[in-house]
């Protein structure tokens, strides 16, 4: 069974530390990837809004295998950071009850559009995106951590 919670202590310094050696392991992406996600969480964390933002981490077993964040974009814009799955949870719905989750939170935040920015090759992540509604709108090529990236912005008009 999948349960999802806020964040507890250690939980932010979990998020940062699993997306870099994750995606430093599956993707061959460099420190650069650890620092953003860092900046990210710093942030949430500094500018903390919990009627507008929030964090949650996916347990299964008692252990943590997956986070997703909201944060204010604009008014009326949310942003979805940092989904993460860990290996051993992949197929068990995890992310889709995550962004399930962020979506109905934003819904009830206020926000009319979430928002998301992600990378062409991470396929599954793409479907769960697509799956949940979410429209490919804009791609580019990146370097920021990792060479031959096409960074996507993905939109949801709630």
């Amino acid at each position: 069974m999948i349960t999802l919670r806020g964040p507890r202590p250690g939980d932010y310094g979990w998020i940062v530390q699993r997306h870099g050696a994750l995606y430093a392991d599956e993707q061959g992406w460099d420190a650069r990837f650890e620092g953003l996600v860092a900046g990210v969480v710093a942030e949430l964390i500094k500018s903390f809004d919990p009627a507008r933002e929030a964090c949650w981490i996916a347990e299964h077993e008692g252990r943590r295998v997956g986070s997703i964040l909201l944060v204010r974009e604009s008014d009326t814009v949310g942003r979805l950071r940092l989904l993460l799955v860990e290996p051993s949870a992949r197929g068990l719905g995890v992310g889709d009850r995550l962004v399930a989750e962020c979506v109905t939170f934003a819904r009830l935040a206020g926000y009319r559009e979430v928002v998301l920015w992600t990378q062409s090759n991470l396929l599954p992540a793409r479907r769960l995106y697509q799956r949940a509604g979410f429209v490919l709108e804009d791609s580019w090529p990146y370097e920021g951590f990792g060479e031959g990236l096409i960074s996507e912005t993905w939109r949801l008009r709630l």
